[in-house]
């Protein structure tokens, strides 16, 4: 388990994080400059931060008030970087031998063997990294960080500039990975497809901060902000006021969209308070006919979609649905679109 929290200033940007690993996945999933890479950065030892400390298991990797900071040899930590980082004068075999290099020869190049069977990248091992593929490469990458059997396993960006099946390849060795080794594996991405293909816990970062973390699906359901909620794609967000709450039977009543919906419970507020409320647009409903918490709305445009299509609708809603649905829909120029009371969720 890596149990971290830690300052690091520049002097535009601040990185102030408390962050829990365990063995299993953890993504890192934030926007472009939101200190993903850094975090990572930090706990392997490439950057030391001002303050805090990073525990892995009972030992003190990090310690900013004890003047601890172990190198990032001594933190056996394995890594791979967004470019791979292979070196280009080594072959394949090589790049692994190199990094298996604190072992007894036979040792060695036993290792070595394994992981090139593993990742089958054996036909490969006496060519150079400008001769592989992006896939190859980055199987190269994984059975060097993993020869030295590392105790955590960073991967910044795995799947950048992979096609979907190496996608989905990548996907099916991470996962082995994390039943084999049984180590905490922290993956960095912006990707949500990819943070629900991998995490056992996302975590949502912003401007350096931890927004929230959780199971993805519940993240996806609950997020704690707008800002959370804008960064999962939930484009569905309403301004609302609260007209009842009735926390003995799990309901609330707001009023957005000019109208009266039913909600769940929302605890935290008072009557009368004004709201932010979301729901993803997987989550609304195409209704034949006006209902409970249904409102009238125009089609504005259509988006194909490979499981089917998305519609946004005027006023402000986006939904989307199978292929089916729309057809049967779609020749009409005013749908119902019914927002499920349970759906709708505050993101403060």
């Amino acid at each position: 388990m890596i149990c971290a929290k830690f300052a690091k200033r520049y002097a535009s940007f601040e990185l102030e994080l408390e962050l829990i690993a365990e063995a299993g996945v953890t993504v890192l999933f934030g926007a472009s400059g939101a200190g993903k890479t850094l975090t990572l950065d930090c706990l392997a030892g490439f950057v030391a931060p001002e303050q805090g400390r990073i525990l892995l298991d009972d030992e003190l990797l990090f310690d900013a008030a004890a003047d601890v900071n172990l190198s990032p040899r001594r933190r056996n930590c394995g890594y791979v970087f967004q470019d791979h980082a292979l070196f280009p004068h080594m072959t394949v075999r090589g790049n692994l031998l190199f990094a298996a290099e604190r072992h007894a020869r036979l040792e060695r190049h036993r290792r070595v063997g394994e992981m090139m069977d593993r990742f089958r990248i054996a036909e490969f091992a006496g060519i150079y990294p400008h001769e592989l593929s992006g896939g190859q490469k980055q199987r190269c990458s994984l059975a060097r960080a993993l020869v030295t059997e590392p105790r955590f396993l960073l991967l910044d960006e795995p799947a950048r500039g992979l096609d979907l099946p190496l996608r989905n390849e990548l996907y099916q060795l991470v996962r082995q990975i994390r039943s084999e080794y049984r180590i905490p594996i922290l993956v960095v991405t912006h990707d949500l497809e990819e943070c629900f293909a991998l995490a056992d816990t996302m975590v949502v970062m912003g401007a350096g901060k931890l927004l929230q973390s959780g199971a993805p699906s519940v993240v996806y359901r609950n997020p704690a902000s707008f800002d959370v909620a804008r960064m999962l794609g939930i484009a569905n967000q309403f301004e609302a006021e609260i007209l009842a709450l009735d926390p003995g039977r799990d309901t609330s009543r707001v009023r957005m969209l000019g109208r009266e919906f039913a909600a769940a419970y929302l605890p935290g507020y008072l009557l009368g308070d004004k709201v932010r409320l979301c729901v993803p647009a997987s989550q609304l409903n195409v209704a034949r006919e006006a209902g409970r918490n249904c409102v009238n709305a125009r089609v504005a445009a259509v988006t194909e979609l490979p499981s089917g299509v998305r519609v946004q609708f005027e006023p402000e809603l986006i939904v989307e649905m199978s292929r089916e649905t729309f057809d049967a829909h779609g020749s009409q120029p005013d749908w119902w679109i019914e927002i499920p009371a349970s759906h709708l969720r505050a993101t403060g």
